[in-house]
């Protein structure tokens, strides 16, 4: 099974050091700017679902849900993750090109 486009930019990502994940971070990064995208899972929470829309209308951050916790985390070579963030615009641009078309 080929991994998709998107994971492999957030992997890429990654290893430049430009992605941060985990709620509480996810949380902190929006708040103060730095958040270039968020990425929610597909299988997260409703709450939490809802919790990061209000706060990326709030601070006009893109969102985008996509992948499982699984995967999300697999990428990242951590355990499951439900909230990531980019942090670089390069990666968020290819990214949302790719999930918007």
């Amino acid at each position: 099974m080929t991994r998709d486009k998107v994971l492999n930019l957030i992997g890429l990502a990654m290893k430049a050091g430009h992605v941060v994940s985990g709620e509480f971070s996810v949380e902190k990064y929006i708040k103060s700017g730095k958040a270039k995208l968020v990425i929610i899972a597909t299988d997260a929470s409703q709450n939490t679902k809802k919790k990061f829309e209000d706060k990326c209308k709030f601070y006009n951050v893109p969102m985008i849900i996509y992948s499982t916790k699984e995967a999300l985390g697999m990428t990242l070579g951590k355990g499951l993750r439900s909230s990531i963030t980019l942090t670089e615009n390069g990666f968020k641009s290819a990214i949302l090109k790719i999930t918007e078309g």
